[in-house]
């Protein structure tokens, strides 16, 4: 039986999504708990595998469940996400468990992920918010950065913001489908950076929310942008936003 899951967390205190040895990771923590609950070994597919301090409100796993190993016979679904939120709420929570077609991979089946970067654009900082926006007293010029949106869409090669795996042992293709990228002002100083693609390449969002940042405070000009995607190099583009500011707001399906 296949399961799929919409989880939500706070990246803080996690070294990312993927399970690794001996590190606290989300993913690491999630399955253990599922592995418990429903009496057998567990093993996730993510929709995306964020970086370490990067949040989540929509990401998406799904995994297989031998339903014999449990008392009846049968997958409660509702009192499985109950068991899990009680584990591990509210640092991680599951927003919906169903059971998914035997074809379904969170990761393959996707079509697009969603994410949002937000900026703190005043001099004062907030409390309450320094755990999931990043502080930049400076003024920003929001037109700027719209502008620098433009060269974003379409299918574009990103290798000036896109860290090439370290494993990596021939050439990677960078080479990402934007959909949708834009800025839109929340008020009272909060802007967030909204950016829809087929998939992204690692701390993608972050170069690039850190570069259309340096443009807007002035350290940049936003016409610049479509210079460093040419360039084809980490080097043209090293401001990289932190990653708490940033969240995979939601995974698209068929």
């Amino acid at each position: 039986m296949r399961v799929r899951l919409t989880v939500a967390y706070d990246g803080a205190g996690f070294s990312g999504f993927a399970a690794q040895p001996g590190v606290r990771t989300v993913g690491g923590t999630l399955a253990d708990v599922l592995g418990r609950v429903l009496r057998q070994p567990v093993t996730l597919t993510v929709a995306g595998r964020t970086d370490a301090g990067v949040h989540a409100w929509g990401q998406v796993v799904s995994f297989d469940v031998d339903p014999s190993a449990l008392p009846g016979g049968e997958v409660d679904l509702a009192a499985t996400q109950r068991s899990v939120n009680g584990a591990l709420a509210p640092t991680v929570v599951v927003r919906d468990a169903r059971v998914a077609d035997p074809a379904f991979d969170a990761r393959r089946s996707a079509l697009a992920r969603r994410y949002r970067y937000s900026v703190l654009n005043r001099e004062t900082p907030d409390p309450f918010l320094r755990g999931t926006t990043w502080h930049v007293p400076a003024p920003l010029d929001l037109d700027i950065l719209r502008l620098a949106c433009d060269p974003l869409i379409g299918e574009r090669d990103f290798s000036s913001f896109c860290r090439v795996p370290r494993r990596a042992t021939s050439p990677v293709s960078m080479v990402r489908r934007v959909i949708d990228a834009r800025w839109v002002d929340l008020g009272d100083g909060l802007l967030r950076f909204d950016v829809e693609a087929s998939s992204f390449c690692h701390q993608m969002v972050r170069a690039l929310t850190g570069t259309m940042v340096a443009m807007g405070a002035g350290r940049k000009k936003p016409g610049e942008m479509a210079t460093v995607m040419r360039a084809r190099s980490r080097a043209a583009a090293p401001d990289l936003a932190p990653a708490h500011g940033l969240c995979l707001w939601e995974v698209v399906y068929p």
